[in-house]
């Protein structure tokens, strides 16, 4: 449990620091348009923290990490969002800065996104593993009747 928590941390802090970097970046260039920073922080703290924090969560009631593919769901997942984000920083900095970007970082923003769909399924193999293993509670009105 402490590896989920201390990534819905880690998401949490670098998203933060993202929507700062942004804000920053774009008031010392006085930048107006649009560019991929700005969805950086919104990545990070809904895809990071609080996928995270749900995956928490979940772990509490069906302990998820019994299962032998939840260390490649997480490693996996956090190295798409990783990918993803950090092409979506470098692109969207370069074009703060007024500078084209090559093609290649669509195909790793491509490859970010592949890996969190892996991750994804990975994760869902898992949830449902655990969710059909793991007995239903008692409930207080079965045990009146």
């Amino acid at each position: 449990m402490k590896k989920i928590v201390n990534a819905a941390h880690t998401y949490m802090i670098v998203g933060l620091v993202s929507g700062l970097y942004y804000r920053e970046i774009t008031k010392l260039n006085d930048f107006t348009g649009d560019s991929q920073l700005g969805l950086v922080h919104t990545h990070l703290l809904a895809l990071g923290m609080l996928f995270f924090l749900i995956v928490l969560a979940l772990e509490k009631l069906f302990t998820l990490t019994a299962e032998k593919l939840f260390n490649p769901f997480f490693w996996t997942y956090n190295a798409g969002l990783a990918l993803t984000v950090t092409v979506m920083t470098v692109r969207g900095t370069r074009t703060v800065l007024g500078h084209e970007t090559s093609e290649i970082a669509a195909h790793l923003a491509g490859g970010g996104h592949i890996f969190l769909t892996v991750g994804l399924v990975l994760f869902f193999i898992t949830l449902g593993k655990r969710v059909r293993e793991t007995p239903a509670p008692i409930r207080s009105e079965s045990l009146a009747a």
